[in-house]
Order: C-alpha cells, then sequence, then structure tokens
C-alpha cells in the first residue's frame, strides 16, 4: 500500500498552469526529491499534499484517504503531513523551549529525542532572536515532529545557508528519516541536496512532471536538456564527424549528452585537442578544451595542463546519452 498517492491534480492562475496532471506515488520510508527551475510547480505541490493549496483536478490520498485542500477545512492542513517552507517564522521574543513546550504533545522523552536528533537540545534555553538561520531551520523541523507526523515536507531547507549549518541540517534530515522513521519528500534548486540523498527523483518544468527516476539515471541519461541541466554542468555535443568517428557512437541526427567527467585525459587517444582554460574547485579541476570546432568541459581530479597546452582525452561508449 502507498503511503501517498497523488492522480492527476492540476492547478491554474492568471491563464497558466501552476501544476499541470500530476501523477506519483510514494511508499513508505521513500525519500523523494523534486528538481525543477524557479516557477516549475514544487511549492504548489508541496503545498498541495499537506492540504494547503486546493487543487483545480484530481485527487490525493494519504494513508489511502483523500487529502482535503484549503477549500474544504475550516484550518487547513492534515495531522499526519508536516510542511516547512523556506519562509517560516519563529515567534519574537520567547525561548526556544517556550515555543516547543506550547505545541508539544510527547512525553518528555520522545520530545527530547526529538530534539537530540535535530541538535537542538543546546538552544532550548536561547532566544528566538538569538538564532543563526541554520539553528532556525533546525527548530523549525522540531516544531514539526513535535506533531508526530508520519510525512515530511521540506521546501528549500538548505536556503540561504552556510556550508557549515548546511552539513549539519542535512545530517539532521538524514537522521529524521532513518531514526524516526518520517518518511520525506525535500526541493532543492542545489543539485548535490538531491542526488546523494533521494531515492527517487522527480523533475519539473512548467508545472508538469518530466522525468521520474533514480538521481543515478537522470543524471546520466536525462529525458532533455533542462533535466540534465538540473543537475550539474554538462556538455551538449551536436553531430559532428569528430564524435562520429569514435567507436560505439552512433549520431543518429541526435546531440550528444556527456558528463565532464566522463571525458578521461590520456597521454594518447582518439580526440586531441587544446586546453582553453582551467578551474580549481577544490576536490577537481574543470578544464575547458577546444577540439577542432567544439569546445568542451572536461573534470579531472588531477591537472597537469594549462592554458594553450595540448591535451589528449578518451570517452567510452557507456557514457554518451542521446537527446
Amino acid at each position: 500500500m502507498s503511503l501517498l498517492r497523488v492522480s492527476r491534480i492540476s492547478k491554474s492562475a492568471e491563464s497558466r498552469f501552476l501544476m499541470n496532471d500530476i501523477s506519483f506515488t510514494q511508499k513508505v520510508g521513500q525519500k523523494i526529491a523534486i528538481a525543477g527551475e524557479t516557477g516549475s510547480g514544487k511549492s504548489t505541490l508541496l503545498k498541495a499534499i499537506a492540504g494547503l493549496a486546493q487543487p483545480d483536478t484530481g485527487e490525493i490520498l494519504f494513508e489511502e484517504q483523500r487529502v482535503l485542500g484549503p477549500d474544504e477545512r475550516l484550518i487547513p492542513g492534515h495531522k499526519y503531513i508536516a510542511y516547512l517552507s523556506q519562509q517560516f517564522e519563529l515567534p519574537r521574543f520567547y525561548t526556544v523551549e517556550n515555543i516547543l513546550n506550547y505545541e508539544n504533545r510527547l512525553s518528555p522523552e520522545e520530545a527530547d529525542s526529538i530534539y537530540e536528533v535535530c541538535q537542538i537540545t543546546h538552544l532550548l534555553s536561547r532566544d528566538t532572536e538569538q538564532l543563526s538561520g541554520g539553528e532556525r531551520q533546525r527548530i523549525g523541523l522540531a516544531r514539526a515532529l513535535i506533531k508526530s507526523p508520519k510525512l515530511l515536507l521540506l521546501d528549500e531547507p538548505f536556503s540561504n545557508m552556510d556550508m557549515i549549518h548546511k552539513a549539519v541540517l542535512k545530517e539532521v534530515i538524514q537522521d529524521v528519516h532513518d531514526r524516526l522513521n518520517v518518511t520525506c519528500i525535500l526541493v532543492s534548486h542545489d543539485p548535490l541536496d538531491t542526488i546523494s540523498w533521494a531515492d527517487t527523483l522527480l523533475v519539473m518544468q512548467e508545472g508538469r512532471i518530466i522525468q521520474e527516476g533514480s538521481p543515478q539515471q537522470i543524471y546520466k541519461q536525462p529525458i532533455s536538456e533542462y533535466a540534465g541541466a538540473l543537475l550539474g554542468n554538462y556538455n551538449i555535443i551536436h553531430p559532428s564527424e569528430l564524435f562520429a568517428s569514435l567507436p560505439g557512437i552512433a549520431l543518429k541526427g541526435k546531440s550528444l549528452f556527456i558528463r565532464p567527467e566522463s571525458f578521461k585525459v590520456v597521454e594518447k587517444g582518439a580526440m586531441k585537442g587544446v586546453v582553453s582554460a582551467v578551474r580549481f574547485f577544490g576536490s577537481y579541476y574543470e578544464i575547458d578544451v577546444r577540439l577542432e570546432q567544439i569546445m568542451i568541459t572536461v573534470r579531472a581530479i588531477a591537472c597537469a595542463v594549462g592554458k594553450d597546452d595540448p591535451i589528449s582525452l578518451s570517452l567510452s561508449q557507456e557514457d554518451v546519452w542521446y537527446i
């Protein structure tokens, strides 16, 4: 039995679709991430699932019961679905403990367990005005969890967060799933937040889900250039004699989609070019290479070449996708 079933929901405003014929299911424990450009409908979809936005058509079933929208409930929302927005606010001039105790219906032991998972135990006596953005987000998460949700919807939880607090929050979200057994859906504009965490990835464009699959599959085999671009840097190479001559490459009038790390720097390779630029990113380098009239980007862990140096590359046919 599915925990969540979204069936052909649509919603429009000002003559355009915010959501258009969206369907998917989620099992208990399944981690789903949603990727898409700004305005693609991600937040509207989460709000509809939470019962905070009313679909024009279709239905949402949670544990086989229909989720009622705000047009059907005096107080919008669902008892077992928690939605944490990136724009949530904490009351001012209160301590963290005061805010959490006001909404807490759990035993002290159960509440303490949630505070430990959210890594906020040391913040309970602090005023809300003294919190960083990352600390506020973890407290907002604890505030949602003390209501014992079965499904947690996280809308851009890492927005405007420094790397240190982001790493802590990522650990907390993983622990929410692993230790508290709460099923999650997460929206983030950063591919590193989604592909390393999710079991299933939904790609949205103009209110539609255009691709659904594992992060690994969509990263390597996107349905379109748009879907591929959401998950990181890439090369699009239009049909050319240079690539048509490589073993195992069959163009058939399509363009090649190749991730930068798929090219290998070798001493002798079928492709010979000239380095145009080298950029250092800490754990890897990105090298811009001109191959005849084609400019590509190559990713390498080590780099022994500089601008205007010759370079040889190899490419496996398994790393080429056609779009």
